[in-house]
């Protein structure tokens, strides 16, 4: 149980230091840094209990992402800002760099060794991990904006 806890504190943290620097590359606000890096924290820490939970990385990017954006709306209307400022640098701490990175490395191996059934199979698998995640972000960052700032009602 201890584990977790630190684990997830030492993620929330972690995730907290890209997003107020992406923050500050995008001109944010000085005021709005801390509600970006506490949504980037907030946003990072349920992935990571989700997964704890055996929940899959792209459903629990969704629901990550999500998180994010709904609390962006509610403080953009707190705060009367655009939601971009607050959600846009707190997502970027979950972008699948990793997975776009090992695919363009079986790219890469591909045209220096040669095609082989692992490293083409390889490749998709990480294309197609990157591609779904990225899905998921932009889905569950649109999602609250599709809901509450539409012209005609959901139903």
């Amino acid at each position: 149980m201890w584990d977790l806890i630190l684990r997830l504190i030492d993620d929330m943290f972690f995730a907290s230091i890209p997003a107020v620097g992406f923050a500050l590359i995008f001109n944010v606000p000085h005021r709005a840094l801390k509600y970006c890096a506490t949504l980037a924290a907030l946003g990072h820490g349920l992935r990571t209990l989700l997964l704890h939970l055996d929940m899959p990385l792209v459903i629990a990017t969704f629901f990550a992402a999500s998180l994010i954006g709904f609390l962006g709306i509610w403080l953009s209307h707190h705060y009367l800002a655009h939601p971009k400022v607050f959600t846009v640098a707190a997502i970027i701490p979950m972008i699948p760099g990793v997975y776009a990175y090992k695919a363009m490395i079986a790219l890469v191996q591909i045209n220096h060794y040669g095609s082989s059934q692992a490293l083409i199979a390889d490749m998709f698998n990480y294309f197609i991990k990157t591609g779904f995640i990225l899905g998921a972000l932009a889905f569950g960052l649109s999602l609250p904006g599709m809901l509450f700032y539409r012209k005609k009602p959901v139903v």
